[in-house]
């Protein structure tokens, strides 16, 4: 189990797979697992459903990391007056 969840974290890392969409995410661990059953006979179903759960709690953390724009970037002070002088 631990080797297989040590390779789950290492396709994970590889893969990118963390930045992307929630419904990408899923299919890729559903895929992964399915993978990793097939490369591990030895894990029984509940082995598997463990892994799946640890992969989709690690694919999405607590704190996302991923840098986005700001739906509205603060102005500086020359750039409001600069507005406020085109509203009027």
């Amino acid at each position: 189990m631990d080797r297989a969840r040590d390779e789950l974290f290492s396709h994970i890392h590889r893969c990118g797979v963390i930045q992307a969409g929630e419904d990408h995410q899923t299919e890729w661990i559903t895929d992964t697992i399915d993978y990793l059953g097939e490369r591990y006979p030895d894990l029984g179903a509940e082995d598997l459903d463990q892994l799946k759960g640890i992969g989709v709690r690690f694919c999405r953390p607590v704190i996302r990391r991923i840098e986005e724009e700001p739906a509205n970037p603060p102005q500086g002070e020359g750039e409001s007056a600069a507005s406020e002088a085109a509203a009027a």
